[in-house]
C-alpha cells in the first residue's frame, strides 16, 4: 500500500504566560523582538529588561482576572483539533498533523520544529493565526521558525500563507457572530434607539504604518468585508473601525476603541464590539474588552455593551483555515497573498510585504 503524503501545518500565535511566573520572561521575550522594539542589541535587550520589570506587575493584575495565566495555548490546541479533523474528513487521501509555534512563550518555534521532525513531513504549510499581515507578527514567527527549523534540521518544502484578511469563511464566521451581537443588543435597546458597532483591533504605532506595514490597510479591508457580509443587519447601526491595546509615548494608529466607547455613550448609542484581528480569547479580549471596556461603557452610561466572541472553533473559520492550508498545499508559490487566495491583495506598495522580494514560486 502506497505510504500517504504527510503536510506538518504550523500555526502561528503571539502567546502568553501559562502562570504568574512565566509574566516577566514572556514581556522580556517581546519587547526583546527587534521586530517589536527596533533598537540594535545590546540596547534593546537593557530595555526589554527594563520594561519587562516595570510591566509585570500590572501584567500580573491582568492575568489575575483570568485566573493568573493567558488561555491561548488551550483556544490554539482546540483550534489545532479542529483543524485536524477537518482536514482528515476534507482530505483523507493526506496525513495531516498541526504543530503550535508561539513567538515570546511556550510551545515555542522550536518545540514545533522538533515535534513536525518526528512526523517527518513531505511538506510544510505555515499558517499565521494573524488574519491581517504586519511585519511586528507574522513576519516576526516566519523568521522565528526558520532559525528553529534550520536548528532542527526540518528541512522540507514550506509554503506560507501571508494572510487572509478577506477570505469568505473568515468572514462569513465574523458576521454570524456579531449578527447575534446586534440581535442580542437591539432586544436590550429597543427598536427605536440607537447601535454603534465597534470593529476593533489590536494598533500599533503610527510610525509603523508609515513605514510600509500593511497591517492597517488589511484591517479595513476585513471590516469593509464584514460590513457587506451583515448586509441589512446594519440598517441603523454605524459602523467604526478601531484600535486598541495602546502602551507606551509613542502616536499610535487610531481612533482609539476607548474614544469610540466614549463618542457612542455620548450619542445614547449601544455599543456592540467585535474584536477582527484576534482569533482566540486572551487578555485582550477577556480582560481589556470584558472587563475594562465594558466597566467603561457603564460609567460612561451606555444603554448596553455586548462583545462578540472571537472565531475560535466556528466551523465556518475552521473551515476557512482548512481551506487555507489546502489551497497552499496544491499550490506552486511559495508564499500565498491576499490577491491569490481571495482575489483582493493589496499588492506590493507596501514596504513590508512579504510578496516585494521574494521569488512568486519555486
Amino acid at each position: 500500500m502506497a505510504r500517504l503524503k504527510k503536510i506538518g501545518i504550523v500555526l502561528f500565535n503571539l502567546g502568553g504566560p501559562d502562570g504568574p511566573d512565566a509574566i516577566k520572561p514572556f514581556l522580556f521575550n517581546l519587547f526583546n523582538d527587534p521586530d517589536i522594539i527596533r533598537l540594535p542589541q545590546p540596547i534593546r535587550w537593557g530595555v526589554a529588561k527594563l520594561i519587562s520589570h516595570r510591566r509585570a506587575p500590572t501584567a500580573r493584575i491582568i492575568y489575575d482576572e483570568i485566573g493568573g495565566g493567558s488561555p491561548i495555548v488551550a483556544e490554539t490546541q482546540a483550534q489545532v483539533r479542529a483543524l485536524e479533523n477537518y482536514l482528515h474528513q476534507s482530505s483523507p487521501d493526506i496525513s495531516w498533523k498541526a504543530s503550535i509555534a508561539m513567538r515570546y512563550w511556550h510551545p515555542f518555534s522550536g518545540e514545533a520544529a522538533r515535534e513536525l521532525l518526528d512526523f517527518d513531513p513531505d511538506q510544510i504549510i505555515l499558517l499565521p493565526l494573524y488574519p491581517q499581515y504586519s511585519g511586528t507578527t507574522t513576519a516576526s514567527s516566519v523568521k522565528d521558525w526558520k532559525k528553529a527549523a534550520k536548528t532542527a534540521g526540518l528541512d522540507v518544502p514550506t509554503r506560507q500563507i501571508c494572510c487572509y484578511p478577506e477570505f469568505p469563511d473568515f468572514i462569513r464566521a465574523h458576521c454570524t457572530l456579531i449578527a447575534k451581537g446586534l440581535d442580542e443588543a437591539w432586544k436590550k435597546v429597543g427598536p427605536n434607539q440607537r447601535l454603534r458597532l465597534l470593529l476593533s483591533a489590536h494598533g500599533l504605532p503610527k510610525r509603523v504604518i508609515d513605514a510600509g506595514d500593511p497591517y492597517a490597510h488589511q484591517v479595513e479591508k476585513t471590516a469593509f468585508a464584514i460590513k457587506q457580509g451583515l448586509g441589512t443587519a446594519l440598517d441603523n447601526v454605524e459602523t467604526v473601525v478601531c484600535y486598541q491595546s495602546r502602551v507606551g509615548p509613542l502616536e499610535w494608529i487610531g481612533p482609539p476603541t476607548d474614544g469610540e466607547i466614549r463618542r457612542a455613550a455620548d450619542a445614547g448609542a449601544g455599543i456592540v464590539i467585535a474584536p477582527i484581528a484576534f482569533v482566540s480569547e486572551h487578555a485582550e479580549t477577556l480582560v481589556e474588552l470584558d472587563i475594562e471596556y465594558a466597566k467603561l461603557a457603564r460609567d460612561m452610561g451606555a444603554p448596553c455593551y455586548i462583545r462578540t466572541p472571537t472565531p475560535g472553533i466556528e466551523p465556518d473559520f475552521i473551515r476557512a483555515l482548512g481551506s487555507l492550508v489546502e489551497k497552499a498545499a496544491g499550490s506552486d508559490q511559495m508564499i500565498l497573498d491576499n490577491a491569490w487566495i481571495s482575489g483582493g491583495g493589496c499588492g506590493t506598495a507596501f514596504k513590508d510585504c512579504p510578496l516585494r522580494d521574494a521569488p512568486s514560486t519555486l
